[in-house]
């Protein structure tokens, strides 16, 4: 692995957000995984650590909090961008509050996404966000 490829996790229960994120984050330079199940994403994080972490928070098994939470405890510095369709400001206060970098509402644009993970990537780099 190259030392500039910053590593992607995408959690998401609908495949279909898996397929439209990797190639458009892939197209940036990231590496990126993806995972339709909580559970097996869990035991990834367990194993390798990523720098960028974006994740759903409505899952079966385990819900989107309960792994943000689980991963910035393993890993404080990755960053973690939560997308939801429930988007409500209770759940982006919550987020926020367990230091959540940013909180994107669904339906979203590519653009979007790659604007706010281009941030978080500078963040980690230490340039300017």
């Amino acid at each position: 692995m190259s030392e500039n490829k910053l590593r992607i996790l995408v959690l998401d229960d609908e495949p279909i957000v898996c397929k439209r994120l990797q190639p458009a984050l892939e197209k940036l330079g990231f590496e990126v995984d993806t995972f339709t199940q909580s559970v097996e994403a869990m035991h990834q994080i367990q194993q390798t650590a990523y720098d960028i972490i974006i994740t759903d928070l409505k899952m079966k098994e385990i819900d989107g909090m309960r792994f943000l939470e689980e991963a910035k405890k393993l890993h404080p510095k990755s960053e973690v961008i939560v997308i939801t369709g429930f988007a409500t400001m209770e759940t982006a206060k919550q987020s926020f509050q367990k230091g959540v970098f940013d909180f994107i509402a669904k339906p979203f644009k590519l653009s979007e996404i790659q604007e706010v993970v281009t941030r978080a990537a500078a963040k980690l780099r230490g340039g300017a966000a």
